[in-house]
């Protein structure tokens, strides 16, 4: 599901649905069209001038099949549609069709026979594996439906047994359902460690959303090397979106070299990792990132999930994006027992950003989980940026994307405290009284600072 969700989004910028500064398309593009699509781009589809100049510079195959999925997102084309796949005889647009009305096969069950005659007949074995893998997503999914209506009884009833064996249930079912090459094993947290004794202060390092390769993302890992000589890390968290864009392929990627031990190995301190949704990408990525902490001397990454303290401050690594039954249940568990003065959970999702705003997910299913058990922080990447956003019932929120990532724009939000749209890292420096949070530039100055006391 996951890889159709990536593909489709890209024609998402290309055609404007409603905008003020959308126009019919040029006759530039409109010549550029494949003549059975023309007719129905011309008076279907607008975009605004700078969509249209990014579509001319496109390739005549890649323009024909952005304008095919964008042709899917208009009812008024579906039986235009249907009639042409079946005629299509391009492989790449037959594709395109086939995935672009994902939403009208699922709501229409009668006409999935029409997919699984291109699975069984179609002249192009790719066009028959794709066919079979949207077939399989949409009956997925609604399988799904029914595993999530069963837990929801269970939640509401109170049923702790049920809602164990259900959220197991559900984790498993997430990575059928995105082809994740996850076995059960690999997904157990270990029991809690521990890395330096709860009467010693710590300073740690964390940042997300960096592994690109890019020049901001090495100017920004020095700028994290020279502070460490100056102000050395215990160790270091990173917040998701390791690497880009489908995570890593495996524990051999050449890519943990040059985007990940180049960088952050000078510094010689162990970081505890976690998911974001790029990770998440490919189905052999987690595994990969899981596995290679058996070859590096400073990655870890246990399972999706885990706990551990360090000094007064006990952190909870956190799978925001699949958040699922039993790892709520896990955390609202590990937290319960924790004893540590602070409890820091981090993870790649945001609670509240002014980037994206509230996530309505995190706020029904996580946020009640840290409030209930006195969280204090909550730190996340996906924004790229840097972010304080107004705590509420005692726990803190902080954004710390800004790893090297293209940087991302704000909205008016009125949670937020302090924002940056720049590159950058965050340095957490607790003891048993105080808890100090500061956001550092490429430069290697303080851009900001918080202290919580107890």
């Amino acid at each position: 599901m996951r890889k159709l969700l990536l593909v489709i989004s890209l024609s998402l910028p290309l055609f404007s649905q409603g905008q003020p500064a959308a126009h019919p398309l040029s006759d530039a593009i409109l010549n550029r069209v494949l003549p059975d699509y023309r007719d129905q781009a011309r008076s279907l589809l607008t975009a605004t001038e700078e969509q249209q100049a990014s579509a001319l510079r496109m390739s005549d195959d890649n323009l024909a099949a952005y304008i095919v999925t964008g042709l899917c997102r208009q009812p008024e084309a579906f039986g235009f549609l249907l009639a042409q796949l079946e005629k299509e005889a391009s492989a790449k647009l037959r594709i395109a069709i086939l995935q672009g009305l994902r939403t009208y096969w699922a709501s229409h069950p009668e006409a999935q026979k029409i997919v699984e005659n291109h699975v069984t007949s179609d002249a192009d074995a790719n066009v028959s594996v794709k066919a079979l893998d949207l077939l399989r997503q949409i009956r997925m999914t609604e399988m799904n439906r029914l595993l999530q209506t069963r837990l929801a009884t269970a939640l509401k009833s109170g049923d702790s047994n049920a809602t164990k064996q259900l959220g197991q249930a559900e984790e498993h079912w997430y990575g059928l359902m995105n082809e994740t090459t996850l076995p059960a094993f690999l997904r157990t947290p270990p029991p809690l460690f521990s890395l330096k004794p709860p009467d010693k202060p710590i300073r740690v390092l964390a940042f997300g959303d960096f592994g690109t390769g890019s020049p901001a993302q090495v100017s920004t890992a020095k700028a994290m090397v020279e502070f460490h000589h100056s102000h050395p890390f215990d160790f270091g968290l990173t917040l998701g979106d390791n690497f880009y864009t489908y995570g890593m392929m495996s524990p051999a990627d050449p890519r943990w070299q040059t985007q990940w031990e180049q960088l952050y190995g000078p510094m010689g301190i162990k970081f505890y990792a976690t998911l974001g949704n790029h990770d998440w990408a490919s189905p052999d990525s987690p595994a990969a990132e899981i596995l290679y902490s058996e070859k590096s001397p400073d990655w870890r990454l246990p399972a999706p999930y885990y706990t551990f303290t360090a000094g007064a401050v006990q952190f909870f690594a956190f799978d925001t994006v699949e958040c699922n039954e039993a790892e709520l249940q896990w955390l609202d568990s590990e937290l319960a027992k924790s004893t540590a003065p602070w409890k820091l959970v981090y993870g790649h999702y945001h609670i509240y950003s002014a980037t994206r705003g509230d996530n309505k997910v995190l706020i029904e299913r996580l946020l009640p989980v840290l409030k209930k058990n006195h969280v204090d922080i909550y730190l996340n990447g996906h924004d790229h940026n840097l972010q304080e956003e107004k705590p509420e019932d005692g726990v803190h929120f902080f954004v710390s994307g800004g790893g090297g990532a293209g940087l991302y724009e704000f909205n008016p939000y009125d949670r937020t405290i302090f924002k940056q749209k720049l590159n950058g890292f965050t340095v957490l420096e607790a003891d048993q009284k105080h808890f100090k949070i500061s956001f550092v530039g490429t430069d290697g100055k303080e851009l900001y600072q918080r202290t919580l006391d107890k």
